[in-house]
């Protein structure tokens, strides 16, 4: 997106604020579906966790994709945005039976992740049909953070645990429609997601009624000049043609499912916030921003690091910054990083924050979370608003302590 678009948009909003470009969006998912075009039926649910605002869903359901849920709230945001139950799959990790069952009720697909819920779930509702998600004891992602198909992950039932979900299945009668795995994210060894794959292809033969295998997704984008990304060209070529071997021998086109979100919409969305003072020390130059980890924690959880450009002044000469927010607490977004001269009142972009930015904002120090902008064929379009102080207090209980009557406590 076009520096003077950025500065345009931070000088009619104000800052800080989210920006999305729709352009980045569609043409992602175009190259994902363009990747597996070979695949006869190939469907690809967006990760709602990623970016969540419903004129996103929107766009995302104009492409023709389903939606990846991970708690009921993100299902009815899906229903809100239009799209019908049947395209929602709602992949759960440590819920109660009863917000499954209640999702169930309004009928997306559900994918169970622990025998506990599978076996109580397939008791009670044999009929309603369910995906499995398999932890493949696969490290395919970045760290620990972010890889959740190790041994040690919370997610997923083991591969050692089949001959337990095959009781399950057989002693309640309940039906397997899929099978799931979802080993991390910043996948950058495809021959690691292909042996994960594989492992999923094994799984798949112990079920006979099978509609679709769902691959997860993970896929890395770049994040600064030069960074390593996963090829999805060479990973669409690879996985495609195992996967038509697999239907072949299973007797059935089943669906090929994805549910990327980092990949779909990361690139897509820049971070903009303005200089509030530029503080010189003895060893190092901070620039204080009107933000904090309050509305991108990435860095500080992660340690994820986002491109930043001082749009104000792009041609400026370089200067190594430490850019810092308000926030009483370390809140550091870079240290000693080469950017263009920066002055008090300068706006900085960070990029990639499509993704896991402002979903992932509160109100610690009572802050407001920002506003969102997207731009879509050239226009820029408000869709969120700025959090004000009344919405700060808007869930509050306010009571009065003292007009409350002593209790008289009896000895």
């Amino acid at each position: 997106m076009k520096q003077n678009t950025l500065l345009n948009i931070a000088e009619e909003f104000g800052s800080p604020i989210y920006v999305y470009d729709s352009q980045k969006i569609i043409s992602q998912y175009k190259r994902l579906t363009s990747a597996f075009n070979k695949v006869k039926q190939v469907k690809v649910n967006y990760a709602v966790k990623a970016l969540s605002n419903v004129t996103i869903l929107k766009l995302i359901k104009s492409l023709g994709a389903g939606l990846d849920t991970v708690s009921i709230q993100e299902v009815k945001l899906g229903l809100a945005a239009g799209f019908q139950a049947e395209q929602i799959i709602f992949t759960p990790n440590g819920v109660s039976l009863e917000e499954i069952e209640e999702v169930a009720t309004l009928g997306a697909q559900i994918n169970i992740d622990n025998l506990s819920i599978l076996e109580q779930f397939g008791t009670k509702h044999p009929n309603i049909p369910v995906c499995i998600r398999i932890n493949p004891h696969v490290m395919a992602g970045g760290n620990t953070n972010i890889s959740v198909g190790h041994i040690d992950s919370k997610f997923g039932i083991s591969i050692h645990q089949i001959p337990h979900i095959l009781r399950i299945v057989e002693n309640t009668g309940m039906k397997i429609n899929g099978i799931h795995m979802h080993t991390g994210s910043d996948i950058l060894d495809i021959d690691v997601f292909l042996y994960a794959s594989e492992i999923l292809f094994e799984t798949a033969k112990n079920f006979k009624e099978l509609e679709f295998i769902d691959f997860g997704s993970g896929f890395k984008v770049p994040y600064k000049a030069g960074d390593i990304e996963t090829n999805i060209e060479e990973f669409g070529e690879k996985l495609t043609k195992r996967f038509n071997e697999f239907c072949k021998d299973y007797g059935t086109d089943l669906t090929l499912a994805f549910e990327p979100g980092k990949f779909l919409v990361s690139e897509a969305g820049y971070f903009l916030a303005k200089v509030n003072v530029v503080k010189q020390t003895t060893s190092t130059v901070f620039a204080q921003i009107d933000s904090g980890f309050n509305h991108l924690i990435r860095p500080m959880l992660y340690g994820s690091q986002h491109e930043i450009e001082n749009i104000s002044n792009p041609k400026g000469k370089e200067r190594f910054y430490s850019v810092v927010g308000y926030i009483c607490e370390t809140d550091t977004f870079a240290n000693n990083r080469r950017i263009s001269e920066i002055s008090e009142g300068d706006v900085l972009a960070f990029k990639n924050a499509g993704a896991y930015c402002f979903s992932m904002a509160s109100n610690y120090n009572s802050r407001f979370r920002p506003a969102e902008v997207l731009v879509h064929d050239g226009t820029s379009h408000l869709i969120r608003q700025r959090e004000t102080f009344e919405d700060i207090l808007k869930n509050q209980v306010d009571i009065n302590l003292f007009s409350l009557k002593k209790k008289t406590i009896k000895k």
